[in-house]
């Protein structure tokens, strides 16, 4: 199974079956991209780039629509070529310009060789959003290429290596900013079943992967103290009227744009501080897990060592 565009609310229970068969429909029409720098256009001297993952349609292609609408170059990412080039056209066709770049988030191999394209063809990164990932439908215990469990590795561990695969051009940049799409639903981390083998849900899965990313939010701050990286997680809308929310039957309640505000005040207002987790504008308390230091601690080593990435 392959990772769909993101959501960053947790999705209802549905029916498995017309679900996954979706899924499948969507995957199958996602044409291979290769990581090219002829994709785009490249950005010139000085001018601010900015990876957003899963940029190919809902809140993602809004925030990366946005930061080409200020003049900033847009690393895109997302699978369906076709829907990625017309994110780059729209861009470039603006005071910003763009490339198209692709890796599927359930493969470690594939997050690798996405943030080894970007060193090679990129001398700054300014911002970076890691906004793809994998809601809680379909309620079923899936596992990546790795053999993880899907959502832990697709909204967590692929993030997490992205990152600090990149982490030295990032701070190379600053000052430069991080911001992880998360999600109100939140659930901890069972330290005797991480890839949730026993009562598995969706939500559950989805809830663990969201709050280890809050986790690591923290952790990044802390040790980037000093160093002008800017780091912080949050929700920025819930049941937007993504693609996921309407395979899940959801009815939506706030607005891409809404998520996008949200998303938008993490990357560039000068009024707020790094390592909070915000509830769209206004930070607020994760869950608790989150802040636990024996927590952090066993999440920082899990990662390390199934990722092969992570010192700082």
């Amino acid at each position: 199974m392959r990772p769909s565009e993101p959501s960053p609310s947790p999705d209802a229970g549905v029916s498995l079956a017309p679900v996954l068969a979706l899924l499948v429909l969507a995957w199958a029409a996602a044409a291979p991209m290769h990581l090219s720098a002829q994709d785009g256009v490249a950005p010139t001297p000085g001018q601010q780039v900015v990876l957003v993952t899963g940029s190919t349609s809902g809140l993602g292609r809004e925030v990366a629509l946005r930061m080409g609408a200020r003049g900033a170059h847009v690393i895109v990412h997302g699978r369906n070529r076709e829907r990625g080039m017309e994110v780059v056209e729209e861009i470039n066709a603006g005071p910003g310009s763009a490339r198209l770049y692709s890796a599927d988030f359930a493969s470690f191999e594939e997050v690798r060789t996405l943030g080894d394209a970007i060193l090679r063809d990129y001398d700054r990164l300014d911002v970076l959003v890691n906004n793809a990932g994998f809601g809680s439908a379909p309620n079923e215990r899936l596992v990546s290429e790795d053999g993880h469990e899907f959502r832990f590795q697709v909204n967590y561990l692929s993030p997490f290596l992205l990152t600090h695969r990149l982490l030295p051009l990032i701070r190379s940049s600053a000052p430069a900013r991080i911001v992880n799409i998360s999600s109100l639903a939140q659930s901890p981390i069972d330290w005797e079943d991480v890839m949730i083998e026993k009562d598995f849900s969706g939500g559950r899965a989805y809830g663990q992967s969201k709050l280890a990313q809050i986790a690591h939010t923290l952790d990044l701050h802390e040790a980037l103290a000093g160093v002008g990286v800017m780091v912080n997680a949050l929700h920025p809308a819930t049941y937007m009227p993504t693609g996921m929310v309407a395979r899940a039957g959801v009815e939506p309640r706030s607005t891409i744009d809404e998520g996008a505000d949200a998303v938008m005040q993490l990357i560039v207002s000068d009024e707020i501080e790094g390592g909070q987790f915000f509830n769209g504008l206004r930070p607020q308390r994760a869950h608790a897990q989150a802040y636990d230091e024996d927590s952090r601690r066993r999440l920082r080593e899990l990662s390390r060592s199934l990722t092969g990435e992570g010192a700082l």
